[in-house]
């Protein structure tokens, strides 16, 4: 949907020739979050602008869709761009109403139309209506002043957005809603979308694919992932933190390390039968009890089953937390954290138990990265239990 073929930009100084921008060459699949990435100075918003030629390329072309843009009016490459910035820039004598209908009023628009847009917009973007379509932009915070700036970068429905660091001057609490209603709005709007930002998490959250700057050139371009896990330079490595690993717990599902297939016992099960299932699959610490649905409720210690009759129901010891499929690994690790234990067992959507998630299961996806083709990525070497680093799960859940 964004190509950009050796896009440069030389700014001209009394002390001589500046280059913002060196050949940069990149291309955006329809659908997908791009996210420019470097120090201040580096080119990332230079190329941004070059893009609905708020500022002028020196050489190079951008095409959007297929489209060379070097020949277009500048007025209706604009309103075919989504423009999103920092500084949100509503206008303050307008109404909400009024602010995200700019675009579609000058397109030629009915009332009746622009004025259903801008409504379904702001239900898009979590603001009621109701509340706020009189309202001016000084009689809103700043949160809300940054939605209104989306939904009116969305007015006219473009393929195509441009956002510079469109979450930048916002709170971090208010910053995680706001992100995370973008991203449940991308889903079902699929724009095609470019955005600036310095903040490595929020890229590693928001991005399909991530692109790292550095003195007006690109230096990597690739999903957050590959970034993370195969810096391309010392450059790159330093920019994405010392943590990298551990940022990658983010892009990465439950459902992805999950050991599936894993044994269970109902209430009605008596302990023997819990205690050969555990010795069967090699077991040295407790089986998860589930519930007529399905449902994890809670384990059965090996102990227990070992030294005494009766039956599952009567002996269990509840759970204090399950894992997800959908939970991301970085959720998993703080559930694991908060409640001692080095697994988790795992439902679906139904809240069915799945199977177990453990941190030696975690551990060995992400190394997998690091390790040669012919190294196991499963449980580990020698290990029998995927829980079997677990002595005591009384302690633990």
């Amino acid at each position: 949907m964004i190509k950009i073929d050796n896009l440069t930009k030389i700014f001209e100084t009394q002390n001589g020739a500046v280059t913002a921008a060196d050949h940069i060459s990149m291309e955006v699949p329809a659908g997908e979050i791009c996210v420019l990435l470097g120090p201040s100075g580096c080119g990332k918003t230079t190329t941004l602008k070059m893009i609905n030629r708020i500022i002028k390329p020196t050489s190079g072309r951008v095409f959007i869709n297929g489209e060379d843009t070097t020949g277009m009016d500048t007025v209706s490459l604009r309103r075919n761009i989504g423009y999103v910035i920092q500084q949100i820039g509503l206008f303050p004598n307008m109404t909400i109403e009024e602010n995200i209908a700019v675009v579609p009023k000058l397109l030629g628009w009915e009332p009746a139309a622009y004025k259903r847009r801008a409504k379904e917009l702001l239900e898009m973007v979590a603001l009621e209506p109701g509340v706020f379509l009189r309202r001016y932009p000084g009689e809103l915070s700043g949160g809300q002043q940054q939605r209104v700036g989306v939904a009116r970068a969305l007015a006219a429905d473009p393929p195509v957005m441009l956002m510079d660091e469109p979450f930048g001057a916002i709170d971090p609490i208010n910053r995680e809603v706001i992100q995370d209603e973008f991203l449940k709005m991308q889903q079902e709007l699929n724009k095609t979308i470019m955005f600036v930002s310095h903040d490595i998490d929020e890229a590693v959250k928001m991005a399909n694919r991530i692109a790292i700057f550095k003195g007006g050139k690109l230096v990597q371009y690739d999903t957050p992932d590959d970034l993370l896990a195969h810096p391309k330079d010392d450059f790159v490595e330093s920019f994405v933190g010392d943590d990298r690993a551990l940022k990658r717990l983010r892009l990465v599902k439950a459902e992805q390390v999950l050991i599936a297939n894993t044994p269970k016992v109902s209430p009605k099960d008596s302990l023997q039968s819990a205690l050969r299932l555990m010795e069967e699959h090699g077991y040295s610490d407790a089986i998860i009890m589930v519930n007529d649905a399905g449902q994890p409720i809670g384990y059965v210690p090996k102990g227990v089953a070992s030294t005494i009759k009766g039956y599952c129901g009567e002996h269990y010891v509840g759970l204090k937390a399950t894992a997800s499929v959908q939970d991301d690994l970085r959720k998993v690790a703080s559930l694991m954290f908060t409640h001692d234990t080095t697994w988790l067992p795992c439902v679906d959507e139904h809240g069915v138990y799945v199977g177990d998630v453990t941190q030696r299961g975690v551990t060995h996806y992400l190394g997998a990265t690091y390790r040669p083709k012919n190294i196991s990525t499963g449980r580990g070497e020698g290990d029998a239990s995927p829980r079997g680093e677990i002595h005591d799960l009384r302690s633990c859940l």
